[in-house]
């Protein structure tokens, strides 16, 4: 079966996938979304290392790969690395995720591809960039988050770092860099020349900590855990009702206004402890208990309430469950149906982005690793007894 394009955005480019496991593969699922001809490379079945999201079964792998196809290629055989080269030919964009070192070592970095294909656009995504001192180390997400600074700001204080829920470093730099190559297809259609796009967890992790290095290079603030409460807007964060927690977010003088009359506490507005954010933030503890004293005369579902009708934001913290089945994600259409060949139905959240006349969808489910090695490799014009001579050599 060929490209089932899953948007007509972007199903003119063809995009040659190396990645393996998180950040780099998050890349070329952004670009499967909106259409793009992902075709996923991988080592041969005989030959895989544990690049695997829980295996190719597993509920991370399916997410992960869905609207791509995957092909298996020997890439420490000569014949592997000069047929990778000819896909290669065929792309608009290679993306790996090697160590630096790895692709100048196989011969299929930017520079060596570039000329004789000036208009390829290649991205690497690393752990701590292309060159420095910290080139060649290992990346992990978590090792990003530590240095990068997140972990200093997140979790309650006093109680030590605490590594955030998701793999956002991992997610960030994925996202990063199907946004650069996005960039540079732009800019090819001006100059007819690609171009080398890079990013690192550690770049992503840097630039995300965005208002908090702000304050340190601007005001020269380190910024420490605040726990669940926000630590320049107050009152902001997480507070307990009558039945249980809810989120609270007051910015700005007039929304503070609204959110003492509804709480039925209208001195709090003149209350020199409370007048503006820099006293507030003085006497946040003591404020913070006497908010929780009035909150704990209602249940979750009269405040969230008031509180919106009021203009103040307020909402549920959810479980994933929860988070699902809330009216509003689901009218969102956010979860999407695909079916799997081997696996049956299944259901997964689409982009977040909607593009009403060329939408996103999910137009295939993951492949099976090597699943178009052969669809793939006859549209290159290899004929069907010059493959069976690879498959027997371990080519593929």
């Amino acid at each position: 079966m060929s490209h089932q394009p899953a948007s007509s955005a972007l199903q003119r480019f063809r995009v040659i996938d190396l990645t393996q496991v998180r950040a780099g593969p998050t890349c070329c699922r952004q670009l499967a979304d909106w259409g793009a001809d992902v075709i996923q490379v991988q080592m041969p079945e005989h030959m895989r290392g544990d690049d695997t999201l829980g295996g190719q079964d597993g509920s991370d792998y399916q997410y992960t790969h869905r609207n791509k196809r995957s092909i298996t290629l020997n890439l420490k055989e000569a014949q592997g690395i000069a047929t990778l080269k000819q896909l290669i030919a065929t792309a608009d964009v290679v993306v790996e995720n090697f160590r630096p070192d790895v692709k100048f070592r196989l011969g299929i970095d930017y520079e060596s591809l570039a000329a004789d294909h000036p208009g390829l656009v290649y991205a690497s995504i690393s752990g701590f960039g292309q060159t420095g001192p910290l080139a060649q180390r290992p990346g992990f997400d978590q090792i990003a988050q530590g240095m990068g600074g997140l972990m200093s700001v997140t979790g309650l204080p006093g109680q030590g770092p605490v590594r955030v829920g998701i793999p956002i470093a991992d997610l960030c730099a994925g996202i990063f860099a199907a946004q650069g190559i996005l960039v540079a297809l732009l800019e090819r259609e001006q100059s007819g020349r690609g171009q080398f796009v890079h990013t690192s967890l550690l770049e992503a992790m840097v630039y995300m900590m965005d208002f908090q290095t702000s304050r340190y290079l601007l005001d020269g603030e380190v910024a420490s855990q605040a726990g669940n409460f926000h630590p320049t807007s107050i009152p902001t964060g997480v507070y307990k009702a009558r039945d249980g927690y809810l989120n609270i977010a007051v910015f700005g003088s007039k929304i503070w206004e609204r959110f003492c009359n509804i709480l039925g506490a209208p001195e709090w507005i003149t209350d020199e402890r409370y007048r503006d954010k820099p006293s507030r933030s003085v006497h946040r503890d003591t404020l913070n208990s006497e908010i929780e004293k009035r909150l704990a005369l209602q249940d979750r579902a009269h405040w969230i309430r008031e509180f919106n009708d009021g203009g103040v934001a307020c909402g549920l913290i959810s479980d994933v469950r929860e988070m699902l089945e809330e009216p509003q994600v689901r009218h969102l259409g956010m979860v999407k149906d695909v079916v799997s060949a081997r696996l049956g139905a299944q259901r997964m959240v689409g982009q977040p982005v909607q593009l009403e006349r060329t939408p996103s969808t999910i137009a295939r489910s993951a492949p099976r690793r090597g699943e178009h090695t052969e669809e793939v490799l006859r549209e290159l014009g290899l004929a069907q007894e010059a493959l069976a001579q690879m498959k027997a050599q371990g080519v593929y």
